[in-house]
């Protein structure tokens, strides 16, 4: 590691140049391989190991350049194409997430499919060499600054449900895309509501082949489960990629921040991970640290966040023995939704009242911040509010122990017909 860190350090020396814009200097650090270096060597990485990659992110930030594009182009899009796709689909579609000229999101869930996402119903009929999609999705991450998605469609009925589903390219930018922004109790819309209506997606877009789209959307969630799960987390931009966001032709010098619990944007897990000094300087500076029982709990998180960090390096000890942790994505997952839920309580007791106030635009958080004369209380609240997302996006705290007790643990599945009926002949939720 102590190599490719001086690769990096030389690379970045002769690389880095603030006045360049964004889009000039992702396209240095993608086509370089630095923006994503865990993702194979032919797939514009260095087939690095997460946690090597995740060392590279913060080397990147700490010598004072911006960090890579992030999103779910980068977390999830760009793996499975590179682990499903072919040399012409690496190039058509990893290498715009690498250098961020796209922004993507993941088209899964459905208001009658979310934790039963085999159970689908949006479809893709083929005609000549493109498909036509109609279909509702639901829970979409940044769908409304996304050029592309991750699109799982039925496009066979006929057959059990886990077997007539596809993996599309789908392209965001086009007539019969609707995407209706969702708002949450934080104040944000995080999430949308997506409907397409004669959408149309060529025949090379598919990723992994026609009705083989289980396999490859296996693959996205092993992706996301681990992304999202406790036990280190990269380093993004505050820039954000695509050509909606309007950030790539302004200048890369104006995004160098200084990192912290109010910046970047690596989800519910990277907030958490970031609380628990937060949660310590609060503490003390108000007394509550004297509470033997608040001490405990900042005990407890710390504790929680450590496993999760060994449950990484563990990880990585494995791989490179050639060997593997199962339901290791699966554990992650659910540490990080229990890192929320105890980050959300100690927070409240620690702050009191005054976690209790939130405000729900940029204009309210200014008043709020100067009438508390605290702004990390903001940051306190928001997390609270956040709390109940993260054990339900990225398959919920019960699909993970369903998982964990069924692959890793060898117990027998709850008995249904699912995999001998076909789709059609299924009954559908709602």
């Amino acid at each position: 590691m102590t190599d490719t860190l001086a690769e990096l350090d030389a690379w970045l020396d002769g690389n880095w140049d603030a006045d360049l814009t964004v889009a000039e200097w992702w396209q240095r650090l993608g086509s370089a391989g630095w923006a994503a270096p865990a993702l194979p060597v032919n797939a514009y990485g260095k087939g690095l190991s997460r946690s090597e990659a995740i060392a590279v992110g913060q080397r990147i930030v700490k010598r004072g350049a911006v960090a890579a594009p992030g999103g779910l182009g980068m977390m999830l899009a760009a793996p499975t194409i590179a682990a499903h796709g072919t040399p012409e689909h690496i190039e058509r579609f990893v290498l715009p997430i690498v250098t961020g000229q796209q922004a993507w999101c993941q088209l899964f869930s459905e208001p009658g499919a979310g934790s039963d996402l085999a159970g689908l119903g949006c479809k893709a009929v083929k005609d000549g060499d493109e498909w036509v999609v109609n279909g509702q999705k639901v829970w979409t991450s940044a769908g409304q600054i996304a050029d592309m998605g991750m699109l799982i469609a039925r496009t066979d009925p006929n057959v059990p449900k886990h077997q007539g589903i596809t993996w599309f390219a789908c392209g965001m930018r086009q007539p019969g895309v609707e995407v209706r922004p969702l708002r949450e109790m934080t104040g944000r819309a995080l999430f949308s509501e997506v409907f397409l209506s004669d959408v149309h997606v060529p025949d090379d877009a598919i990723i992994g082949g026609t009705n083989n789209g289980w396999a490859v959307a296996n693959t996205t969630l092993m992706f996301e489960r681990s992304s999202l799960g406790a036990g280190g987390h990269n380093a993004v931009s505050i820039a954000s990629p695509g050509t909606v966001a309007g950030d790539l032709p302004k200048r890369v010098g104006d995004f160098v921040r200084p990192t912290g619990p109010s910046g970047g944007s690596g989800g519910g897990g990277a907030m958490a991970a970031g609380a628990g000094a937060l949660f310590i300087q609060l503490a003390t500076e108000n007394g509550a640290i004297k509470d033997p029982s608040i001490r405990q709990d900042l005990m407890r998180l710390h504790t929680l966040n450590e496993v999760g960090r060994m449950l990484s390096l563990r990880l990585k000890a494995e791989k490179a023995a050639g060997r593997d942790i199962a339901g290791a994505p699966n554990i992650a997952k659910l540490s990080m939704s229990e890192i929320m839920r105890q980050s959300r309580d100690l927070g409240l007791r620690i702050t009191g009242a005054g976690g209790m106030l939130h405000a729900y635009n940029g204009k309210e958080r200014v008043k709020l911040d100067k009438a508390s004369g605290e702004p990390r209380l903001a940051y306190v609240t928001e997390m609270a509010l956040f709390a109940q997302a993260p054990p339900i996006y990225g398959g919920t705290d019960q699909v993970q122990r369903n998982i964990l007790g069924e692959r890793a643990l060898g117990l027998p599945k709850e008995p249904n017909d699912d995999r001998v009926k076909t789709w059609a002949e299924l009954p559908k939720n709602g």
